[in-house]
């Protein structure tokens, strides 16, 4: 709850201040809103520069401005108070004045705000017309009159003090119980000099009464009530010119016990107190003609001054005023002269302006007859327009039979990159890049000297790989040698010896090596990796269907197979993911990025199988997998089968397991024996339904993997099957068991035969589908 509390300020800016900085510091720690009171500006007099004079004195209108220019001063003082205050809230109220006392004022005041916390500073009094004389009685009167709910702190020069009596002295103390300053009493008793005056009033008094009656004779006691009565009208008097003269009638009747009055002493007690009544009232008459006339000469030269200040006033006025006067004439004949100027500027305009208005009225002419002229054509080219929609109708079924043969010769083109694919190889194999030794300067040639823009990136990231042409023919070159990485001679050799090992179908064909670069140079892969080609936004690279990501799976399967049964030591791939599987223009998969050592354990093939799991769901939702299984399968390529998405769901879930578990594979056999089932099971809906064919994004039908011979991956035309159960173009076979090779190009295993039998059934479902192709074969 805001607590208020009300600080009693005056005209004094410092003392204001100080009173201020008290109250907020006293009442730091509280919330408190704070009531600045100040009493009114005295409507009774006016203050000039030569002191304060009687309204009266002074005509209305200089009253009125010399009381605004006060009003002026409080204004500027209390927003001085205010912006002091800082973010506390802060009023201000006005006592305004009444024939009655302050102190009477701020006790009503007390009573009808039900004021609890008043500050009040010392200043606020003398501000407020109170007499230096009145000003104790005052704080006395206020101090003990107030309610018992209202707190009273007096302060002044930023100090709180009290106000105490004691042993008939009065007296202020600061709140630490040091004395500040005593406090003579201004109000005297006549009783006490009076009986200095007749010292023998004690012993004479029992004397005259028994001498005379009581009721006849005056005591000293009656008269010297009546004059401390009228001593204390005169202290109380208003007159600021009354101080002092009451402050030497107080000082000669304290030293009145030391100087004998000039009393005749034959006079009885009777006689001196009317002698002493006698003089009294000569001096309260003098006095008084004294006031009256210092009163008279006070107001005829305040009068005078008054007059002399208001001249003044008048004649600076005067001179601002004429001053003014001739700055404004000044400024009227220079906007005088701009309005000279602009006005001819307008004229000039005008002028202009009328001259482009009649150039408007003659292209206005010219429009009009431009207007009917291409009113004319306009009719011709609507007869034109409806010989132009009756020809579209004509050319739009032209461009449909367009189309029609666009297509077809689309599929002749495919066909024709199939066979350039083909005709490649065969140029490869007659250049006989296979584990050829290049040189440095057949190196740095074909990659331009290793540029950058020869430089191939995969997921966004820069390698050592690049792509280069060697001999016409596009290849990759591999540095072993990068950066901070470096290779000996002895740990190249191995490598190179590991990848003439690892020659298989589904794995990146190694075509040479350079010695001095310690390079390896690899076939060109058009597709590159397969993370660009299956999480790419592109839709250009989202060709990918169904069906060739199972057979993708298959051939990474198959490849993986391969490293893991070599002999004579088994090689663990270590980093399978989609960003080391390449594919060619085909989009037949092929392994790379496998480790060069034969340092190796059980871990690192289970390590394997379980990134073949993650790579196998990858390829059915086209997410990264992360391990979760409920991913759903990605709908961009088409609608899944349901029985071919269960199927590899299940063999991705195995091969995440942990190895050895109740439902897990234990070796690349049980995996690789799953994943030809369900090959099985995708080429058999492919080959029923030949609509499942046609990719929803490409008007070219789907070839089905088991067309494509595992050497040439190509469309096989004379397909043969050999003693391990994989169909081969007959060419190719031949050549590979010509070779001196005695083992599977699939699995890695020894042939039990060379004998090669014609498979007549495959070769029927390749014409079939050529045929539907409109394409010929060739």
């Amino acid at each position: 709850m805001i607590e208020k509390v009300y600080v009693a300020v005056g005209s004094d800016l410092q003392e204001g201040l100080a009173t201020l900085e008290w109250t907020l510091r006293r009442w730091s720690s509280s919330q408190i809103s704070i009531v600045i009171l100040h009493a009114d500006i005295n409507r009774d007099y006016v203050y000039t520069y030569y002191g304060k004079i009687p309204a009266s004195y002074v005509n209305d209108e200089s009253v009125d401005f010399l009381k605004k220019f006060e009003e002026g001063k409080v204004n500027k003082i209390l927003n001085q108070y205010i912006a002091f205050c800082g973010k506390v809230k802060t009023e201000t109220l006005n006592i305004e004045k009444y024939d009655e006392p302050i102190s009477k004022r701020i006790l009503q005041l007390i009573s009808g705000l039900r004021i609890c916390k008043l500050v009040m500073g010392i200043a606020f009094l003398k501000s407020s017309s109170m007499k230096s004389n009145n000003l104790l009685s005052g704080l006395k009167h206020i101090q003990r009159k107030k309610p018992d709910f209202c707190e009273l702190y007096l302060i002044y020069g930023g100090k709180l003090f009290y106000l105490k009596e004691r042993n008939n002295e009065e007296f202020i103390e600061d709140d630490q119980g040091d004395l500040v300053a005593k406090l003579n009493k201004k109000k005297g008793s006549f009783k006490v000099w009076i009986g200095k005056l007749f010292p023998e009033n004690a012993r004479n008094q029992q004397t005259s009464s028994s001498l005379t009656r009581t009721d006849s004779i005056p005591t000293w006691e009656k008269y010297a009530e009546e004059i401390e009565e009228y001593f204390n009208h005169l202290l109380d008097s208003n007159g600021d010119d009354d101080s002092e003269i009451l402050q030497v009638s107080s000082d000669i009747l304290e030293n009145r016990g030391s100087i004998e009055p000039d009393i005749p002493k034959d006079l009885n007690p009777i006689q001196r107190t009317e002698f002493l009544r006698i003089k009294l009232g000569e001096a309260r008459d003098a006095i008084h003609m004294n006031r009256k006339e210092a009163k008279e000469n006070v107001a005829k030269y305040s009068k005078a001054n008054w007059a002399i200040n208001l001249c003044d006033s008048r004649v600076s006025d005067l001179e601002a005023r004429s001053k003014e006067e001739i700055m404004k004439r000044r400024g009227f004949e220079k906007d005088l002269e701009t309005l000279k100027d602009e006005l001819t500027e307008n004229k000039i305009r005008i002028e202009q302006d009328k001259s482009k208005l009649n150039s408007t009225l003659e292209i206005q002419k010219e429009l009009s007859n431009k207007l009917k002229s291409v009113t004319l054509v306009k009719s011709q080219r609507e007869e034109l327009l409806r010989k132009m929609i009756h020809t579209r109708g004509s050319m739009i079924l032209e461009i449909e039979n367009l189309r029609k043969q666009k297509d077809v010769m689309k599929r002749r083109i495919e066909f024709c990159r199939d066979k350039d694919a083909i005709e490649m190889v065969s140029r490869l194999n007659a250049l006989n890049f296979s584990y050829k030794e290049f040189t440095a300067s057949e190196i740095r040639a074909g990659t331009d000297n290793f540029s950058d823009n020869c430089r191939i990136k995969c997921s966004g990231d820069f390698t050592n790989v690049y792509r280069a042409q060697i001999n016409h023919t596009t290849v990759v070159v591999k540095l072993y040698n990068f950066r901070t990485k470096q290779v000996s001679d002895e740990e190249f050799d191995n490598k190179v010896t590991i990848l003439r090992r690892a020659q298989h179908p589904n794995l990146v064909a190694m075509l040479g090596f350079c010695r001095e670069l310690k390079c390896v140079v690899f076939e060109y892969m058009h597709q590159r990796c397969l993370r660009n080609v299956l999480f790419s936004n592109s839709m250009k690279k989202q060709a990918l269907n169904w069906h060739a990501r199972v057979c993708i799976a298959a051939k990474v399967c198959l490849g993986l197979t391969f490293l893991h049964l070599a002999k004579p030591r088994p090689i663990v791939h270590g980093n399978l993911n989609p960003s080391n599987i390449l594919l060619d223009h085909n989009n037949v998969a092929k392994l790379h990025g496998f480790r060069l050592d034969f340092m190796y354990d059980e871990s690192d093939i289970r390590s394997d199988i379980r990134d073949f799991g993650s790579l196998v769901l990858q390829l059915l939702t086209g997410r990264n997998w992360c391990g979760s299984v409920d991913e759903v399968v990605d709908q961009r390529v088409g609608d899944w089968p349901m029985e071919v998405a269960m199927e590899i769901a299940r063999i991705g879930t195995r091969c995440l397991c942990s190895f050895g578990e109740d439902g897990a594979y234990t070796g690349i056999k049980m995996v690789m024996k799953d994943i030809e089932e369900v090959q099985k099971m995708a080429d058999d809906l492919i080959a029923s339904d030949a609509g499942c064919l046609v990719n929803k994004s490409s008007a070219d039908l789907e070839r089905p993997s088991f067309f494509f011979c595992p050497i040439l991956q190509d469309i096989m035309k004379d397909p043969h099957i050999a003693a391990d159960g994989f169909s081969y173009e007959f060419s190719a076979i031949k050549q590979w068991l010509g070779m001196g090779n005695n083992s599977s190009p699939m699995t890695n295993l020894d042939l039990e035969h060379q004998h090669l039998t014609p498979n007549h059934t495959l070769r029927s479902l390749i014409q079939d589908w050529h045929q539907k192709r409109s394409i010929p074969l060739t």
